[in-house]
């Protein structure tokens, strides 16, 4: 746990010393990248998330999945679970935990997404991926049959990360260069 919060640190330090510009034009090719997997394009519900501070910017993502006419669903925490609802525009959202965007009370949670945006500080190419800490998308992913992608800029895939038998690989990791695949197993 301490080796992981220290790498959870000092990668996010890292990440949060990127320039705004790079992060701009980094997540534009990250989203361009995206389209090129089979399953994400094919998705009729798409689980995404709201990004913030220096993650890749996923607002261009939701509008575009929004404007396909496909049902997008972003993650609540409620109690300390995480619950994705869908939202049909913009105005479904508000400032939820975390000052995260998150879907209003009203909206109606999904029952079945096909592929779900997860957010991460690292990743390794065998699909490992560094979180928050909070575990709150390894707990709403154990047992799900939904395909994974997590979206990185190329510096935050790293050679390893501590992980543990509950932690949930990714299906693929999106970065500004590259879709890297994992192997199974």
């Amino acid at each position: 746990m301490v080796e992981k919060a220290r790498l959870r640190k000092l990668l996010l330090d890292q990440r949060d010393g990127l320039s705004p510009d790079f992060i701009g034009i980094a997540s534009s090719k990250i989203q361009e990248n995206l389209r090129k997997i089979d399953y994400y394009r094919n998705a009729k519900i798409i689980g995404a998330y709201h990004s913030v501070g220096s993650e890749v910017r996923t607002q261009g993502i939701i509008q575009e999945i929004l404007n396909a006419g496909k049902e997008l669903a972003l993650p609540k925490v409620e109690r300390n679970d995480l619950v994705f609802k869908k939202i049909s525009n913009m105005s479904d959202l508000e400032i939820g935990n975390f000052s995260v965007m998150e879907p209003k009370e009203r909206c109606e949670a999904a029952k079945k997404i096909d592929v779900i945006i997860v957010p991460a500080i690292a990743l390794t190419r065998e699909g490992y991926r560094l979180g928050y800490g909070f575990g709150y998308y390894d707990r709403y992913l154990h047992n799900k049959r939904s395909k994974k992608i997590a979206l990185s800029f190329s510096k935050q895939v790293v050679k390893s990360i501590p992980h543990d038998n509950h932690d949930i690989k990714v299906d693929a990791i999106v970065t500004e260069d590259e879709v890297i695949i994992p192997a199974e197993g």
